[in-house]
């Protein structure tokens, strides 16, 4: 096992109410769940209800490689729901407001934990309210300048905006999105690339999809100074990165997919356990594909993960590189 970092998810932790049955989640406890499984000192920074999902929530995590310490108990809000449903394989959400992770405080225990974050991950979704919005930004603010800061978009209607996407961009030094929210991240910040219009009329066609994304990130790229390295999932057809000086494409791995829940979340854990550790970016695109293709190919974003499993995927990713 290489040598652990500090890697910290904050924002929303909730249950997701699927159609067998109701999982914890959301994505930064999905984040640092994964990232203690690849063998890093993990922290979750969140905020539960003063209720049974939330005693559930810590009981549930208390097994998992994360350390939950220091998520905070609401005594007013609730702990957070999301009702799920598929379509096609795809999941889809209600998420139900208001909940205790909307209003997340700036403690000094967060402070002393982001001031030695190695990696810190956060979303748009949680930055809905604007008690929460301030303590995350106020939050990343405060890591080093070494850390990587990762801004793991997830859209969610009508949980987003322009704002709150340049605010966050404007914090990152890492970009994760998928290609669905691709354009809509360029329109919110009213950015256009070179044959917008055209690359937009046949976003279906893979090709075109493919150019307009890679043109996308290397627009974000220098309109964004602090951004070093802008990563676009495409499910099951793999995923896109590109640096401020060479860009990767990776075809996917072929999994019989369970639930996409937490599958990007996976693939960000892991691309931010290789980037600590200088990978470039075909490690890192192998790493987030293998890993993002094993939880889509699990039902919930916390399976177990035997550690036969975890080796064999480990050993895979360092043989293709």
């Amino acid at each position: 096992m290489s040598e652990s970092r500090l890697i910290v998810g904050v924002g929303e932790l909730l249950w997701d109410e699927l159609p067998e049955g109701a999982r914890l989640g959301g994505a930064p406890a999905n984040f640092s769940v994964m990232a203690g499984r690849l063998g890093d000192h993990a922290a979750l920074l969140s905020r539960i209800g003063r209720d049974e999902l939330g005693r559930q929530a810590m009981e549930r995590l208390g097994t998992m490689p994360a350390d939950a310490s220091l998520v905070q108990v609401d005594g007013v809000h609730e702990t957070g729901r999301v009702t799920v449903r598929f379509e096609r394989s795809e999941p889809h959400y209600t998420i139900h407001e208001p909940a205790a992770w909307d209003f997340l405080e700036l403690s000094n225990e967060w402070l002393q934990m982001a001031e030695r974050a190695d990696a810190i991950c956060f979303g748009s979704l949680a930055q809905r309210n604007e008690t929460s919005r301030t303590t995350i930004q106020d939050l990343i603010a405060e890591t080093r300048s070494t850390c990587i800061r990762v801004f793991d978009v997830n859209l969610r209607e009508p949980f987003y905006s322009g704002e709150v996407v340049e605010e966050s961009m404007e914090l990152a030094t890492v970009l994760k999105m998928n290609e669905t929210e691709t354009p809509l991240v360029m329109k919110q910040l009213g950015l256009q690339v070179a044959d917008d219009s055209a690359a937009a009329e046949s976003i279906n066609d893979r090709r075109s999809a493919a150019g307009f994304s890679r043109r996308a990130a290397e627009r974000l790229l220098a309109e964004f100074p602090a951004l070093r390295l802008v990563a676009i999932t495409k499910g099951s057809g793999g995923s896109l990165l590109v640096s401020c000086n060479e860009w990767h494409e990776h075809p996917g791995f072929p999994v019989k997919v369970a639930d996409a829940v937490g599958a990007g979340d996976a693939f960000t854990a892991a691309l931010v356990h290789y980037l600590l550790r200088g990978a470039g970016l075909a490690e890192l695109n192998e790493a987030g594909n293998r890993w993002g293709g094993w939880m889509a190919s699990q039902s919930g974003a916390m399976p177990a993960l035997p550690e036969t499993v975890r080796a064999a995927i480990a050993a895979a990713i360092e043989a293709a590189n």
